[in-house]
């Protein structure tokens, strides 16, 4: 079994398109909207077939989790590039792009090479080997 989709509520549909596909190479399908529920959607496929469902809706509230104090509920995304080179380059690429960096490269206790960067709306993504 696979996990099919993760879906994310945003705030600015487009911002967090453009972040994805810009940094991650995610493919984006057309948008879809529901005038009636004021819902509009994109779901971005990424090369290993996984895909982000972004979604907006005026009636959605915000979430109480921070960059600190966190919530039950999904955490983060993690992105696999390959080496420990590629996660190291992207991580400075985002940063230098204004993204927060809340963990810089490194080994994990647990043996996972990574670094955990905010994306356009403060969910938290892993990028590892």
């Amino acid at each position: 079994m696979n996990i099919e989709h993760i879906a994310i509520w945003c705030r600015d549909l487009e911002v967090m398109r453009s972040f994805y596909i810009q940094y991650f190479n995610a493919v984006s399908n057309e948008l879809y909207i529901n005038e009636k529920k004021q819902y509009r959607s994109y779901f971005l496929s990424f090369e290993s077939g996984a895909r982000l469902e972004l979604m907006q809706m005026n009636s959605v509230a915000e979430n109480l989790n921070g960059t600190g104090l966190q919530y039950f509920g999904l955490n983060h995304l993690a992105f696999s590039t390959g080496s420990k080179m590629m996660v190291d380059a992207l991580t400075q690429r985002l940063s230098e792009a204004g993204f927060k960096v809340i963990g810089e490269p490194r080994t994990t206790g647990d043996g996972y090479y990574e670094s955990v960067v905010l994306d356009p709306e403060n969910n938290r993504i892993e990028i590892t080997v």
